[in-house]
C-alpha cells in the first residue's frame, strides 16, 4: 500500500505535495519522490530512501519549481528499498509515473518492453506502466489520456495511477482499478490522490472514481471516460473530514475512533489485493508464487492480541486449506526445542513490529530449516518487517490506545487473504469467488455492527460493580472471546477469563453465581447446538448471561440471559464481527469506572524488551 499525490495548479505545487505525502505517510513506508514538470518543460524528479522528512531535507537543498506535479509515498513490493526503486518512475525524460496496486503480469511485459529496446532503471512492477505510456505516445496516440487508456489494457492485477507528460504540461491523467483514487477540486486548481485526507488543506470537494475509470485533469476541472472509453460523470461531494488525523474529532477516546475507523481499516487491507473474484497471489510478497505451493505446515508465532488472531488463523487454515497449523506464544516458543516439519512456513504476527519475543522467535526460526519466514504487521518500517522473506502489511493506520482494536480485526482480515492464498494450492474445492465477495462486504458489515454500540452502552452498567468476568466460546468464536477478555482486563482493570465452553464441567462452572457476569459469543455455526447446552449449564446456576448472537439464534427469553443480536449475516468471517461487540462492551465499562482508557495503567502500546 502506498500513497499517491498530483496537482495541476496556477501556483507552485510543491508544497501542496509534500502536505500530502507527510498525510499518506501510514501509507508510504521505506521510500518518497516527488517529479515537477517546470518552467520550459524540464522534468525534475527528486527521491530518498526513509520517510517523507528524508525526501524534505532534499528538497530544502535543491527544490523544482512548477505548477505541474506528483508525489508518492512507497512499501516495497517488488524490489528493496532503494532510490532507484522509489517512485516516481520515468520513461525517457519525457513521462513520470506513480503507482499503487500490484502489476501481475509485469515480468511478461518487462521482457516484450525489453526486446524492444526498453531500458530499466528499476526492479519494480511499477515501471512497466511509465514505459508502456511512453510506447503508446511514440506510436501515435493522440493525447496522454488516449495513451493511458491504451496502456492500462493490458495491465493485470490492481493499480492507481497518476502521469504527467512534460511535453504537455497543462494535463494530469488519474487511471483506477482495484486501488482507489480521488480527485479534489479547487478555485483553478485540480487535484489527485490515493486518499481524500491527504488533500484536505487544499479542498473538501471531492469525486471518487470507479473501477475502469480514467481521468484528465486540468486546472478549470476534469473529466472522465469510464473502461469502454464512454464519458461518465463522477459527482463531486464536500466532504466533512477533519485535517487532523490525530484529533479524537466526535469521540471521547482514541480507542473509541478506532474502533469506528476498522470498516476503513478493513478496506484499506483489502484494496489492491482482490481482483476478478481472486485473491491476488502477489499480496503476499515477490517470493509468494514459488513459495506458497511449497507450503505443507504453518507455525504461527505471536504475543498477546496478536497470537488470539494466530489462534483464529488455525481453524481457517485447516479447515480451508487442509495444512496442519500451530500456534505458540512468542516467549514460549523461543525457550524450548520442537520438531519443524517439512515445508513449514513460519508466520509471525505483530502490530508494531518491534515486539522483543517475536523478533528472538523469528531469528531462532531462521536457524531451523523452515521453508521461509512471514509476517503480518502494522508498522512497514519495523525489525520483523524487514528480517522476514514474505511481508502482509496490515493497514490498520496510526493506533493510537493502548488496547488495540482495528489492528487486530485487520490481522484477522489479512489472515483470511492468507488462507485462501495457500488454499487455491492444496484445496480444489475452494469456493473462492464466494470468499471474496464475503470479504468485499465486510466493511459494510462492520458499520452494521458498529450500530449497536447504544445497546451494549445499557449494558454495561451492569459490569460496573463486578470483579470478575467469564467469557466463553466454541470453534473460532473460543479465541475472539479470549481478545474480549483481555480487552476488559486491559482498560476497566475486571478480571476477566476466557474458556473454551466445553471445558465449562472441567473446572470454572464452580464459579458461576448470581455475581458472575457470562458473555458469550454465539456465532450461528455447527457448534452452536453444543454451545446452547453449555448455556443451560451456566444458566441453571444463576449465572448471569450476555449473549452476542447472530440474527438467526434462537435463545429462549429469560431475565438472566441478555441478548444483542447482530445486525447481519457474519458467514466465515463471524470472528472479525462478533470482536466488535466486545470491543465496545469493554470501553464502556472502562469510562463508566473511570479508567484512563486510551493508556491504561503498566501497559506500552510496543513491548519491546522481554
Amino acid at each position: 500500500m502506498c500513497g499517491i499525490v498530483g496537482a495541476i495548479a496556477q501556483r507552485d505545487v510543491k508544497l501542496i505535495l509534500m502536505e500530502g505525502l507527510k498525510l499518506l505517510e501510514y501509507r508510504g513506508y521505506d521510500s518518497a519522490g516527488i517529479a515537477i514538470v517546470e518552467e520550459g518543460g524540464a522534468l525534475e524528479r527528486r527521491r530518498a530512501v526513509g520517510k517523507v522528512a528524508a525526501l524534505a531535507k532534499i528538497l530544502e537543498q535543491d527544490p523544482p519549481n512548477g505548477t505541474l506535479g506528483l508525489a508518492h509515498t512507497r512499501w516495497a513490493t517488488h524490489g528493496s528499498p532503494s532510490e532507484s526503486n522509489a517512485h516516481p518512475h520515468f520513461s525517457s525524460p519525457r513521462i513520470a509515473v506513480v503507482h499503487n496496486g500490484i502489476i501481475e503480469n509485469h515480468l511478461e511485459l518487462r521482457k516484450e518492453l525489453e526486446a524492444a529496446g526498453v531500458e530499466f532503471e528499476s526492479e519494480t512492477d511499477s515501471e512497466v506502466a511509465a514505459h508502456l505510456i511512453r510506447d503508446r505516445l511514440d506510436k501515435g496516440a493522440p493525447d496522454l489520456l488516449s495513451a493511458v487508456r491504451d496502456a492500462v489494457t493490458v495491465l493485470k492485477g490492481a493499480y492507481a495511477l497518476a502521469v504527467v507528460d512534460s511535453e504537455n504540461p497543462d494535463v494530469l491523467v488519474g487511471a483506477r482499478l482495484g486501488s482507489p483514487l480521488v480527485i479534489g477540486v479547487g478555485l483553478g486548481e485540480t487535484f489527485l490522490a490515493s486518499d481524500a485526507g491527504a488533500l484536505l488543506p487544499v479542498t473538501q470537494r471531492f469525486a471518487f472514481l470507479e473501477e475502469g475509470d480514467v481521468a484528465e485533469l486540468t486546472r478549470d476541472g476534469f473529466k472522465v471516460v469510464d473502461r469502454d472509453g464512454e464519458g461518465v460523470s463522477r459527482e463531486l461531494k464536500t466532504s466533512a473530514l477533519s485535517m487532523d488525523a490525530a484529533d479524537k474529532g466526535t469521540y471521547r477516546h482514541y480507542m473509541q475512533k478506532e474502533i469506528h475507523e476498522q470498516p476503513d481499516a478493513v478496506a484499506n487491507t483489502l484494496e489492491g489485493r482482490l481482483a476478478d473474484s481472486m485473491v491476488l497471489e502477489s499480496t503476499f510478497g515477490p517470493e509468494a508464487a514459488s513459495v506458497l505451493p511449497q507450503v505443507e505446515n504453518v507455525q504461527i508465532v505471536a504475543c498477546g492480541t496478536s497470537y488470539h488472531a494466530g489462534l483464529v488463523a488455525r481453524y481457517w487454515i485447516e479447515e480451508l486449506a487442509n495444512i496442519g497449523c500451530n500456534v505458540e506464544i512468542s516467549s514460549e516458543f523461543r525457550y524450548r526445542r520442537c520438531h519443524v516439519p517439512p515445508n513449514t512456513l513460519f508466520l509471525t504476527i505483530s502490530q508494531s513490529g518491534e515486539t522483543a519475543d517475536t523478533l528472538a522467535a523469528l531469528s531462532r526460526a531462521k536457524e531451523m530449516g523452515y521453508l521461509a519466514t512471514m509476517c503480518i504487521c502494522n508498522v512497514p518500517e519495523s525489525s520483523i518487517v524487514r528480517q522476514s522473506d514474505l511481508v502482509m502489511m496490515t493497514r490498520a493506520g496510526a493506533e493510537i490506545g493502548v488496547a488495540s482494536t482495528k489492528a487486530f480485526t485487520t490481522q484477522l482480515v489479512a489472515l483470511f487473504l492468507l488462507t485462501i492464498g495457500l488454499a487455491k494450492h492444496r484445496n480444489p474445492e475452494l469456493q473462492e469467488a464466494a470468499y471474496v465477495e464475503q470479504l468485499a462486504h465486510l466493511p459494510g458489515k462492520i458499520r452494521d455492527v458498529l450500530e449497536t454500540e447504544e445497546q451494549i452502552a445499557e449494558i454495561a452498567h451492569q459490569f460496573v460493580e463486578h470483579d470478575d468476568a467469564l467469557f466463553l466460546g466454541r470453534g473460532t468464536a473460543y479465541p475472539i472471546a479470549m481478545e474480549g477478555a483481555l480487552k476488559l482486563k486491559e482498560i476497566s482493570y475486571i478480571h476477566a477469563e476466557a474458556y473454551a465452553a466445553g471445558e465449562l464441567k472441567h473446572g470454572p462452572l464452580a464459579l458461576v453465581d448470581e455475581a458472575l457476569p457470562v458473555v458469550v459469543s454465539a456465532p450461528s455455526n455447527d457448534l452452536l447446538e453444543k454451545l446452547v447446552s453449555n448455556l443451560q449449564e451456566v444458566k441453571a446456576r444463576g449465572g448471569q448471561l450476555y449473549l452476542f448472537a447472530d440474527r438467526d439464534v434462537s435463545v429462549p427469553e429469560l431475565e438472566q440471559i441478555h441478548v444483542i443480536s447482530l445486525p447481519t449475516e457474519p458467514g466465515i468471517l463471524a470472528p472479525v464481527l462478533h470482536t466488535i461487540p466486545l470491543q465496545l462492551l469493554a470501553y464502556h465499562v472502562a469510562v463508566l469506572r473511570g479508567t484512563d482508557v486510551d493508556q491504561p495503567r503498566n501497559l506500552a502500546k510496543s513491548v519491546t524488551v522481554e
